[in-house]
């Protein structure tokens, strides 16, 4: 039996880990539980590291591999961790090249330069933090550090720019003091180690068009891509996700380009035996393709949907390379042809009056039973008190479902909500 090691471990995704295969041979350990590894009121970096090497050296079996799913800080606790233990996994500094906001537009605008905007490092404690920024408005500004959107703001004005700077100064420090534990403990080149957490980067928009996802991964130096993710937007400036849907519909080609770029951009990153996964734009209307981000994870907002539509979770992969395995990973042996992540959104204040009961969820099941529900908030909660919220909107819950095709999933989706009956008080909030 083998022993693997995961930050914030919990029910939904240890039913995950049962479809993988091998499972029934390995013994999955949580490292910190949910609440410490993503919940907590600060992320108390150097605290976190400590507790987690206290737990592995206290256990008294092998420890085969350390992993994660979650993001920031866990992402970057894991390659630490692994050092520490001489187990597979990429490095930190690996790591900060892809997730470093400021640094990982350095390091792409070396190798796919045509994919990526114009950027500037924004000092938002400066006294005029506007100094020196070249950038034509509309422009994204966004924390060197941060996730779900938090902080991040779409410029169109002088007084939208001020606007933003007075919220970051206020909340920069919930992402960027951790960070900037971490960054002690990396290799930091001049030009990045000036722009620490408590900066933002400015970037020119490229939100127009299509969104995906590449899931992918390196092993030994080779880069591997097995699924793409479509990722849709709503709301206000396109800034929320509404669904993640799998497999992509964009075009063949077009895949392969995205495929291409992943591979020139993570081989020069130096990143190897770990998971990845890598945002891109496509506008249809020009043919011209834009990268986002890259994480140093697997996501696991995708792990249902590879269960659905290819028969196993994609944990499969993380798990594998942990372990300093090339992963095997099955192709189409679920479910369904087509499966989705629904984010259920609320574009204004209120007061949540009513959640699905044990009724409503049991009538969810009964008429779609691979559906898995989440919901984020409880009667009485007030929205504004959602913590890493995008700027424009409350997520309130999640649904996964299967379907035939795309026609099929909304429309699954959409009686779906109908038995759930969430309801909220927005008039409450106004007055």
């Amino acid at each position: 039996m083998r022993n693997v090691f995961i930050f914030g471990l919990d029910d939904f995704h240890r039913r995950q880990l049962a479809t993988i295969q091998g499972s029934k041979q390995i013994a999955f350990h949580p490292l910190l539980n949910k609440h410490e590894a993503i919940h907590p009121e600060r992320f108390p970096v150097n605290e976190m590291l400590e507790k987690s090497r206290a737990t592995l050296e206290a256990f008294s079996g092998s420890v085969d591999a350390v992993c994660t799913y979650w993001d920031f800080p866990t992402s970057t606790l894991v390659p630490i961790l692994r050092e520490r233990w001489g187990l597979s996994g990429a490095g930190l500094n690996a790591v900060l090249r892809l997730e470093h906001k400021y640094w990982a537009r350095l390091e792409q605008q070396a190798t796919v330069p045509d994919l990526i905007p114009g950027f500037a490092a924004v000092d938002p404690f400066a006294d005029v933090p506007r100094a020196g920024l070249t950038l034509d408005y509309p422009f994204w500004l966004k924390p060197i550090k941060a996730h779900s959107s938090y902080l991040g703001f779409r410029i169109d004005s002088d007084a939208r720019f001020d606007e933003a700077i007075k919220k970051i100064r206020r909340g920069i420090a919930q992402f960027g003091q951790p960070f900037n534990e971490v960054l002690e403990k990396a290799s930091l080149p001049p030009e990045v180690s000036a722009v620490d957490g408590y900066h933002c980067i400015a970037e020119q928009i490229i939100s127009a068009g299509q969104q995906c996802t590449l899931e992918g991964y390196v092993f030994e130096g080779d880069v591997h891509v097995y699924g793409i993710i479509d990722s849709i937007r709503a709301g206000r400036h396109r800034s929320s996700f509404q669904r993640y849907q799998y497999p992509s519909q964009l075009p063949r080609r077009v895949q392969d380009r995205m495929i291409d770029a992943a591979r020139r951009v993570i081989t020069h990153a130096g990143y190897d035996n770990a998971p990845f996964n890598m945002e891109f734009f496509w506008s249809r209307a020009t043919d011209q393709l834009a990268l986002l981000e890259v994480n140093a994870r697997c996501s696991k907002s995708h792990s249902p949907l590879f269960v659905e539509v290819d028969g196993a979770s994609h944990l499969q992969v993380m798990v594998n390379l942990g372990l300093g395995e090339a992963p095997a990973f099955p192709y189409r042996q679920g479910q369904s042809p087509m499966a989705a992540k629904f984010m259920l959104r609320v574009f204004r204040p209120g007061i949540v009056r009513r959640v699905p009961e044990a009724a409503d969820i049991e009538a969810l099941k009964a008429r779609f039973p691979e559906a898995e529900l989440h919901v984020l908030v409880e009667p009485g909660m007030d929205l504004d008190t959602l913590r890493f919220q995008d700027s424009y909107s409350y997520e309130i819950g999640v649904i996964f479902l299967g379907g035939q095709n795309q026609a099929d999933l909304l429309a699954r989706y959409r009686e779906a909500i109908r038995i759930l009956g969430f309801e909220i008080d927005h008039a409450s909030k106004a007055a």
